[in-house]
């Protein structure tokens, strides 16, 4: 790939010889709005450049020799301590070589042109198709600071930052401190306090923005809120806000921690690759989260999470930040655990369920990515950063965050909160290892945590929780206990199955006569280590309905349920009263489908028989995910049509019936557009675009059309006309990226070789382009046109992966794998590339996880087939 790794040792003795002080950053970015000085005569793909002047204060602990990083078309000047240094000399690999390097302080000076970027790393430059107005933003973790300034780019070598940047007139410039007035169009920011650069920020662009303050105590913060001006009338942004206080209110009374910065401003930007960025009091936001059409109130409560897991990054990652990226767990998982909470407990939140969110999203992600081959303990092995770069993953987050919660039940919510405030107040905007953490919970606690740290966060793996159930003739009782497995890791993962010590609770669930639902009448919660656990606290109560292990979902297994337990849960899911529960059984269920446990059809009739009844909008939006991916992937090929016209039948109905314009017509309107097959449902689609057909409350808005559009392209109804006309009502951004997925869904030979052709033979497209293009290409229902590209992506992509930026490859390895084509030839060719490509390692990561899916696709569709003679498909 472009620029150059660097490695854990490599930046272990650079920290041990350069302390850094200050950089001063000069960017000259007045022709912005035209793309830059064009380095290949097509400045709108985003590689025109722009002036970049660093000067770098450091001490060093000895005369030496070191270097400092920077991804540049050209570099014209480097001065070390008033030297001159030949750029044709040092410069080379996206590295300045620095040889003379003086005892004490040192000053280097950089002159150079960086690049505008298209690929959402660096410095991003957008242009909005409304008003023709670019907009600009820097996304710099892991690596990428280097591509807009010259920096020791690794998290421990802090410093202040001071920015000065000459910008369009009429701009705005936003960065980490607070916004300067502008002299003659210069924006001259005061320095920041000492933080790493991948969490240092330039936005700017005429931004609309809307601002307001938080007061409590003496405490003054003033908050911005920016997103274009073609978004404005989108954007609510009394909701934003008042999420904002409310994680401003909870954290600052849990971590007994002033928030460290001078203003936070929260800027909703275009063609954002992840969901959010912590840059410090500046946070980057996809502004697909100002939402354009009706959503769910799951989407707002997942931007809710999104905006409270950024503002505890604002202590946890830029206040005290890791000292390398094996500890990017600690950052990501703490941020997750605290929004969660804050959601689950802060007074009047508008989300006291969150932690059913939690158990139905984040932790099916951790589930799934703990059982691929590239599984890997929490605290993993960080070498260098293209270990990283490919570790942004389920273990990271999903998994960290739900053993943090485990951490916090086993020491205590108390205790886990005290040694969080030692912590900050010991590191405040220093660098820290998880032995300092950990240091800090076993004295709050008294718990000692090394074997638990040892057991949790270096082994890899997912245990398995059963119950051992006896009762007498009375249905009373006489013996119970839970069984732990340790399942084999998946074949390639290193590591050894390890039994873990659980914080868990034990749930009995009895059908209430009056409301006819499933409530707990009992529960217990102990420890639960090693093989064979005994529980004598339930010998002598009667056999409950449903015995629930990992009640409350404390800890981090899976969980089976007895044969008696799950006879009812099949027949009564639908009637826990409370949300958490039924969550967790209905993520048992899938964990089971996964697993060729249960026939894809049983599946499918299972969330039939119960998804009427679920209440949490969430949880059925997960469901729909579920089902059909179960239907396209894991059912027997030959059941398979049939299986989907069950489920399409049965979206339409739950359309027809749910509320209308509520939250569940809209969930099902767009479950329904997503597998709608037959000429009259069809037709039906048609109908509600055009308005010859209605839905009562159904608003068939802008982003609902285009899913009707998107469906109606994909099954050979529209053409590239049609498309254009849709895009004709939405000349915007979001339209320019459904019409792209739209005419790549089309069935045809040329509309998937010019899609194909776009992504792979070009690298013109912005990233949020190729992303949706790509989504397009691959259709579930075009198995046999997309057949050839299996050959044509093991010949391109190794070529694509050594030619492009990290994000743009990614985009392109995962979503062009052939995960579609569910065989043992597809297997065969995936071993026989990985045997002969050479790949990089995190190559080769991300190639063996695509392989993965398909595996378990296969197990599952023996296991449908195996099924098929019980229960036909039909039914």
């Amino acid at each position: 790939m472009p620029g150059t790794n660097l490695t854990r040792e490599e930046a272990q003795q650079r920290a041990k010889l350069l302390t850094v002080d200050s950089y001063e950053i000069d960017l000259d970015l007045s022709g912005a709005q035209g793309g830059g000085t064009s380095l290949s005569g097509d400045a709108e793909s985003g590689g025109g450049t722009y002036r970049s002047v660093t000067t770098v204060r450091f001490d060093s602990a000895e005369n030496g020799a070191s270097f400092i990083d920077l991804v540049a078309p050209a570099v014209h000047e480097i001065a070390l301590n008033g030297d001159a240094l030949d750029p044709a000399e040092v410069f080379k690999d996206s590295r300045i070589a620095l040889p003379g390097i003086l005892e004490g302080r040192n000053v280097l000076r950089v002159v150079a042109d960086c690049a505008y970027t298209n690929t959402g790393e660096g410095l991003h430059r957008f242009v909005d198709p409304v008003d023709q107005q670019a907009y600009l933003y820097t996304q710099f973790e892991v690596p990428d600071a280097r591509r807009v300034f010259a920096s020791f780019e690794q998290p421990d070598l802090k410093a202040t930052f001071q920015f000065t940047v000459k910008a369009p007139s009429g701009w705005t410039v936003i960065s980490n401190s607070p916004t300067p007035e502008p002299k003659d169009d210069v924006w001259e920011f005061e320095p920041t306090p000492r933080i790493s650069t991948y969490i240092t920020a330039l936005i700017l662009g005429p931004y609309h923005s809307v601002h307001s303050v938080y007061e409590k105590d003496g405490q003054s913060v003033p908050l911005g809120i920016y997103c274009r001006p073609s978004l404005a009338e989108f954007l609510d942004s009394d909701a934003i806000f008042a999420v904002t206080r409310q994680g401003f209110e909870w954290f600052q009374e849990k971590f007994d921690y002033a928030y460290p910065f001078k203003k936070y401003d929260q800027l909703f930007v275009p063609e954002f690759n992840a969901g959010a960025m912590e840059n410090a009091g500046a946070v980057t936001i996809r502004d697909q989260y100002v939402f354009r059409s009706k959503v769910t109130d799951a989407a707002y409560e997942v931007r809710a999470e999104t905006i409270l897991h950024e503002l505890a990054h604002m202590w946890f990652g830029d206040l005290v930040t890791m000292e390398w990226w094996n500890d990017l767990w600690l950052n990501e998982s703490f941020a997750t655990y605290t929004s969660i909470a804050c959601q689950a407990y802060a007074a009047d939140s508008r989300w006291p369920h969150s932690w059913t969110t939690f158990a139905n999203s984040m932790k099916t992600w951790a589930y799934r990515q703990d059982q691929l081959p590239s599984t890997h303990p929490i605290m993993a092995q960080i070498n260098d950063l293209d270990d990283v770069l490919v570790n942004f993953d389920g273990i990271t987050y999903a998994k960290g965050a739900s053993v943090l919660k485990q951490l916090v039940a086993y020491v205590g919510q108390d205790e886990f909160f005290r040694g969080v405030q030692a912590y900050f107040k010991a590191h405040a905007f220093g660098n820290t290892q998880l032995s300092d953490l950990l240091g800090a919970l076993e004295e709050t606690s008294g718990r000692d945590l090394g074997t638990w740290s040892q057991k949790w966060l270096q082994t890899a793996g997912i245990n398995i929780l059963r119950p051992q159930i006896e009762t007498d003739a009375n249905g009373v009782i006489t013996s119970f206990a839970i069984r732990q497995e340790a399942p084999a890791l998946p074949a390639g993962a290193k590591g050894e199955p390890t039994l873990r010590p659980h914080r868990i609770a034990v749930g009995l669930y009895d059908l209430d006569d009056d409301s006819g639902k499933l409530v707990r009448g009992e529960r217990v919660e102990l420890d639960v280590d090693g093989e064979l656990t005994e529980v004598p606290q339930l010998v002598g109560k009667p056999r409950a309905a449903v015995i629930l292990l990992n009640d409350d979902d404390l800890s981090y297994a899976k969980v089976r349920l007895d044969e008696q337990s799950l006879a009812f849960v099949t027949e009564h899911l639908g009637d826990f009263k409370a949300s958490l529960p039924r969550a967790l059984c209905w993520a048992s269920a899938w964990d089971m489908t996964r697993d060729a446990e249960l026939a894809t059809r049983d599946y499918l009739s299972l969330v039939l028989s119960g998804i009427g009844k679920e209440s949490d909008i969430g949880v059925v939006q997960s469901l729909h995910r579920q089902v059909l991916t179960a239907v396209e992937l894991y059912a027997d090929p030959n059941a398979r049509e049939a299986l989907l016209t069950r489920w399409t039948d049965a979206t339409l109905a739950h359309l027809r019936s749910s509320e209308a314009g509520g939250d569940h017509q809209l969930a099902w309107a767009r479950a329904f557009a997503s597998t709608a097959r037959t000429p009259e449902q069809l037709d039906l689609l048609e109908g509600l675009l055009d308005g010859r057909e209605s839905v009562e409350g159904l608003a068939v808005d802008t982003e609902l059309r285009w899913s009707f559009v998107q469906r109606l392209a994909a099954v050979g109804r529209f053409d590239d006309a049609e498309i254009t006309s849709e895009y004709e009502r939405d000349k915007t951004a979001a339209g320019e990226r459904h019409a792209a997925t739209a005419r790549a869904a089309r069935p045809t030979e040329e509309a998937k070789a010019e899609a194909w052709a776009s992504v792979v033979e070009s690298d013109k497209l912005p990233n949020a382009v190729q992303e949706a293009v790509i989504g397009g290409f691959v259709q579930f229902g075009q198995r046999e046109l997309l057949a050839p590209y299996t050959d044509k992506y093991f010949a391109a992509v190794k070529g694509v992966w050594d030619s492009r930026s990290h994000e743009m490859a990614q985009q392109i390895v995962v979503g062009l794998y052939p995960s579609v084509q569910v065989s043992a030839d597809t297997l065969a060719k995936t071993d026989e590339w990985l045997a002969s490509a050479e790949p990089s390692a995190a190559l080769r990561r991300l190639i063996s996880e695509s392989r993965s899916g398909v595996e378990r696709a296969l197990k599952a569709q023996a296991a449908d087939t195996a099924a098929s003679t019980a229960s036909p498909a039909g039914e």
